[in-house]
């Protein structure tokens, strides 16, 4: 069905370095996990959506109407930021609504009227049984404007190496971000991947743009532990009800993408992160190719030891490469800290076992803006 909302705002440039943009900044210790639900809310309103702020206040207020559900939320195990407990749950009342299975739900989020609390507290109550199953599973999103960092990254290996690349993405959910070349990306004013594509992505840019160099993929694939198939009419729905709803750019940018890697997505193994990564690590490498490890948003939800893992699997195939074989890391993830989302890149050639790392740029958390650094040279530089 097709939705209208409130007016939305974008966020400005820069954005991500103020922790009230942060959906997963340092937060107080919540003696009642319910009162996360307005935390999240006055996030909402401060990254331009006041719609999704309304939903999680009311949300709040009527919360006793889903008794299960209210149980589910009050208990919930961790840092609700991390486990994105309110996000689960503001886009599991989006499906609804966006099913059409309560008239006055969709009527709120198609703008005929104001009552939030009215539609929202129906909607918990009869709709209990399907947000339970909503907040049970992880998100599952692909904001495919995050590719476009990862074009800047792989622009700035490229000038290194002049090689093609072979993608390796954790948490690749649908594989939409392994479809980036199929993309047009405006950088800085400089053009990657297909400039003729219907999806053309233009982040706001501030610095100085990426190299000028010719971005070519060899191959790509990923992993997720419940990856998405784009030609289930339920999957494309899903991820559609992660976006917020008034949000028409990503809302639009998603529906072009969906339709691009409809046919031909990367493949997508189910399988554990860290397992998977230290069996497609192993393989021979191609050699004349850079192979890239790419996540976003995916390491806050790894347990700790998978983590580690993690990075000592990538660590350990690093100190393997050389300068015909290069292994390469770029992550758009929170900073430690959690008040805003760095892009960074590791790369290794044979030179240091330490190989290079830098945070090239500081990122809106869905990809609107880039706030570029870049990286500095390296002894592994191509001619």
């Amino acid at each position: 069905m097709s939705m209208a909302s409130p007016e939305t705002h974008p966020v400005p440039v820069g954005a991500a370095l103020n922790p009230a943009f942060s959906s997963a900044s340092p937060d107080p210790v919540f003696s009642d996990k319910r009162d996360y639900l307005l935390r999240q809310s006055g996030i909402a309103r401060s990254l331009g959506s006041p719609f999704v702020g309304e939903v999680l206040a009311a949300a709040r207020r009527q919360l006793s109407r889903a008794p299960a559900l209210e149980a589910m939320i009050a208990g919930w195990p961790g840092d609700p930021a991390a486990g994105a407990m309110s996000l689960r749950l503001n886009a599991g009342l989006h499906a609804l609504a966006r099913r059409g299975t309560f008239a006055d739900l969709s009527a709120l989020y198609a703008g005929s009227h104001q009552d939030f609390d009215r539609a929202i507290g129906e909607a918990l109550e009869l709709g209990e049984r399907t947000l339970l199953v909503w907040m049970s599973h992880p998100t599952q999103t692909n904001e495919v404007r995050r590719s476009s960092a990862f074009m800047a990254a792989l622009a700035v290996l490229a000038s290194r190496y002049g090689l093609p690349f072979e993608l390796l993405e954790v948490g690749a959910s649908a594989g939409l971000n392994l479809f980036l070349d199929h993309y047009a990306h405006d950088l800085g004013g400089r053009m990657f991947g297909d400039p003729g594509s219907p999806l053309q992505l233009a982040p706001q840019w501030q610095g100085p743009p990426p190299p000028q160099a010719e971005v070519r993929i060899a191959a790509a694939r990923g992993v997720d532990l419940r990856p998405l198939r784009l030609d289930d009419p339920h999957t494309r729905e899903r991820l559609m009800s992660y976006v917020w709803p008034g949000d028409e750019e990503r809302s639009e940018c998603l529906r072009q993408a969906m339709l691009l890697a409809r046919d031909s997505a990367p493949v997508v193994d189910r399988a554990n992160a860290v397992s998977w990564l230290a069996d497609r690590l192993a393989r021979p490498q191609a050699p004349g190719t850079v192979r890239v490890v790419q996540h976003s948003m995916v390491m806050q939800y790894l347990p700790e030891d998978d983590l580690h893992a993690a990075r000592e699997t990538i660590r350990a195939a690093g100190r393997r490469a050389t300068p015909d074989r290069p292994l390469a890391r770029m992550g758009l993830e929170w900073d430690r800290e959690r008040t805003q989302v760095s892009l960074t890149l590791s790369h290794w050639c044979g030179d240091s076992e330490d190989g290079e790392r830098a945070t090239l740029a500081i990122c809106h958390p869905y990809g609107a803006s880039i706030d570029w650094l870049g990286m500095p040279g390296d002894s592994c530089a191509s001619a």
